[in-house]
């Protein structure tokens, strides 16, 4: 006759098969929260850090105030020159300029060359029509046109501005 297994041999070894699988998944769902925890921690720490944390004030040196270059002007003879109106009555155009320039060096190169701008001027402004001048677009068009002639004329020097102390057309 076989030997039937005692109680208390049969319980615990069902038991240890049994409570076995029940406390290694237990174990891995702890695992797997604890990490998903973790996780959830991470991310809204590293949010905060890049999102919602008060930026710390830099002290740094103060920048450095640009000293702005005192700029040089250069003034131009006065022009009156006779405006292309075809057969009407002649009208004349009388201006009176200045150039700035970035300094008294280069004002210094461009005056012994102030008969090419001149030239370079009076050229232009010969076949200005009265329609061209008109308004301030058309006084921005021709300084901006005037402006590049002369850097033309001047070029190893440079003007940044012509300056217009007066503009009448008569």
């Amino acid at each position: 006759m076989a030997k039937k297994p005692k109680k208390g041999e049969g319980e615990a070894e069902d038991g240890e098969e049994g409570e076995a699988p029940a406390e290694g998944g237990g174990k891995k769902k702890l695992i797997m929260m604890g990490g998903a925890a973790v996780l959830v921690l991470a991310l809204g720490g590293g949010g905060w850090f890049f999102f919602l944390r008060k930026k710390p004030q830099q002290v740094a040196a103060p920048a450095p105030v640009e000293v702005a270059k005192p700029v040089a002007f250069v003034d131009l003879p006065d022009m009156t020159v006779n405006l292309s109106v075809g057969q009407d009555r002649p009208q004349y155009l009388r201006v009176k300029v200045a150039l700035e320039v970035s300094d008294t060096k280069v004002a210094d190169q461009i005056k012994p060359i102030m008969p090419r701008v001149v030239d370079a001027f009076q050229l232009y402004l010969r076949e200005m029509r009265p329609s061209d001048i008109e308004g301030s677009a058309g006084i921005f068009r021709l300084r901006d046109e005037l402006t590049r002639r002369v850097n033309t004329a001047v070029h190893p020097a440079r003007v940044n501005a012509v300056l217009f102390r007066e503009i009448v057309v008569q």
